[in-house]
């Protein structure tokens, strides 16, 4: 289970229980296009066969947007010891 950070904003007017944005969607929600990019790639090659000439192909596999947002999100959390 990955942490969240608690909430972005604490002290809102609605209270300190208000369910709202978490530290983590925060981060997310601030992910720039170029940190976009750096945490498309999860590390891990696919085996694919080339759309030209059939042969196998090693590619590598990209996360979502989304999921490249959150990953960059966790790495802000990591980085401050959340």
């Amino acid at each position: 289970m990955t942490t969240t950070g608690g909430p972005a904003f604490p002290h809102s007017r609605l209270g300190s229980d208000a369910d709202g944005m978490t530290l983590r969607d925060y981060f997310a929600a601030k992910a720039s296009e170029e940190d976009i990019g750096f945490w498309r790639p999860t590390g891990r090659m696919t085996i694919t066969a080339s759309s030209i000439t059939g042969r196998p192909l090693e590619v590598p596999e990209l996360r979502t947007r989304e999921q490249a947002r959150y990953a960059f999100a966790d790495a802000m959390l990591k980085a401050r010891g959340a």
